[in-house]
């Protein structure tokens, strides 16, 4: 699911002009530190997604129990009322600039995650460090 969803990204990226120019590493990790300066700025400024608000509904319903709003209008709307520029937005932002630069560096994204995982859970009480 998460190379699926990395080649997604990536296919919309691209068709969006992201990569008209030729890439850079280095600038790619950047944006993504950018996105995770901006996702510790909504915590600090406490502005967190309410995808529950009965006050941001299309046809009484919210954006959390109907992301496929047909209407993308309406779509842009309400998630801009309502998880725009929060942490969880910005969350999102961290999670798709990781998974396109999977992507377009041909990284088995999924696999490398379960090995990191099976490593991590072998390793001693804190990774051996003080935190």
């Amino acid at each position: 699911m998460i190379n699926e969803l990395s080649k997604e990204i990536h296919s919309n990226n691209k068709a969006k002009g992201f990569y008209e120019d030729k890439k850079n590493v280095g600038e790619m990790l950047c944006l993504i530190h950018s996105e995770v300066s901006e996702a510790l700025e909504a915590d600090r400024n406490q502005k967190y997604c309410d995808l529950h608000n009965e006050n941001w509904t299309i046809d009484g319903r919210t954006l959390k129990e109907d992301l496929n709003i047909e209407d993308d209008d309406q779509f842009i709307v309400i998630f801009k009322m309502s998880c725009k520029d929060t942490f969880e937005d910005e969350l999102a932002d961290i999670m798709i600039r990781v998974m396109d630069l999977a992507a377009f560096k041909g990284v088995d994204l999924e696999q490398h995650i379960k090995a990191k995982m099976r490593y991590n859970s072998l390793r001693p009480y804190k990774h051996g460090k003080k935190y």
